[in-house]
């Protein structure tokens, strides 16, 4: 049985206090460069902000077998900035214009400029990960990159299309979800765990990250621009189709049907609210079927992890999958 949920998430931030605080220091080191440009906008989206959560994952992997290095911070930067450079390519290919309530790098340096400022994020990481000189742990971040880049490719095929729930399952997976799990993964190789735990772990990165971007996709319907820190409905307004609509779609009618597939394909609402989309979202309780989904891939994360021996760093984990659940932005 897994171990009673007895830490609250002030707890793990001072299990991590330290962790973090160098890990912040490590961040901002690693995004200087002697073009001011690079400086600049490295600078801006570390000042941003952010959970921290894919660091905090890696950091609570690690220290689940003791773990006293150094590597572990390394790498949080490491896992950090590739999650930023992402999110600097995302903004320019999805033309976002705020980003956690701020004005998106794009708008403020150019297209031209972050796409580079981007690359350049992504081959820091790399080169602050061969300190390490573990090549397992190279392989396992290029594996990373590549999923990641091809579920952007293949989400911009997808841009306006109806598409299943597995093909959207996998799209989260490269999005989201592989980032956890490898999160998890290079805090267990740190930490010498055996191949069995280091499954594990993955698995419990996997389920944390699956239900992370449903939660994420959920709030984009429905919480308020003030809270989302970005306009309400971005994915409907990029034609990008999420669980609940996907649900709406399986259960509504036809006349419903069209139109919200209009929505999608013409990436716009018009003739149409996003009021009267969320109508038809909860008149088929297809909010609740996603947040429900969630659910189970956070227990799922949780059972993952049951065999571990308990400890204060396996409570923070059990924790972990009820605080993606239940937050609001």
């Amino acid at each position: 049985m897994s171990a009673p949920v007895t830490i609250n998430g002030k707890e793990i931030f001072d299990l991590l206090r330290e962790d973090l605080v160098a890990l912040e220091g490590e961040f901002g080191r690693d995004t200087v460069s002697n073009v001011q440009a690079i400086t600049e906008i490295g600078e801006y989206l570390r000042a941003g902000g952010g959970k921290r959560i894919r660091p905090a994952l890696l950091l609570l992997a690690a220290k689940l077998f003791d773990y006293e290095g150094r590597g572990a911070v390394r790498l949080g930067a490491v896992v950090e900035i590739i999650h930023t450079a992402t999110l600097v390519h995302d903004d320019i290919i999805d033309e976002a214009k705020t980003r956690r309530g701020r004005p998106a790098a794009n708008t403020q340096w150019g297209n031209s400029k972050c796409v580079l400022a981007g690359d350049w994020l992504y081959m820091q990481a790399f080169r602050i990960a061969v300190q390490e000189r573990n090549f397992r742990i190279l392989d396992t971040l290029i594996e990373l990159t590549q999923q990641m880049v091809e579920g952007e490719l293949l989400q911009m095929e997808k841009l306006g299309k109806l598409i299943t729930l597995d093909e959207h399952f996998d799209l989260i997976f490269r999005k989201t979800a592989c980032l956890f799990s490898v999160c998890m993964r290079l805090g267990a190789i740190l930490g010498g765990a055996t191949a069995e735990q280091e499954t594990a772990l993955g698995r419990y990165g996997h389920d944390l990250g699956m239900a992370f971007q449903i939660v994420d996709d959920v709030l984009d319907l429905t919480a308020s621009e003030e809270v989302l820190g970005k306009p309400v409905a971005s994915d409907l307004r990029e034609g990008k189709i999420t669980m609940a609509v996907i649900h709406a779609l399986e259960h509504c009618t036809p006349a419903e049907h069209t139109r919200i597939a209009t929505v999608l394909r013409e990436r716009a609402f018009n003739g149409v609210t996003h009021g009267e989309i969320l109508q038809i979202l909860q008149r088929y309780r297809s909010l609740e079927a996603a947040t429900a989904r969630a659910g189970h891939y956070a227990e799922s994360a949780r059972k993952a992890i049951c065999t571990f021996p308990d400890s204060e760093i396996k409570r923070a984990l059990l924790w972990a999958p009820e605080f993606v659940v239940a937050r609001e932005k």
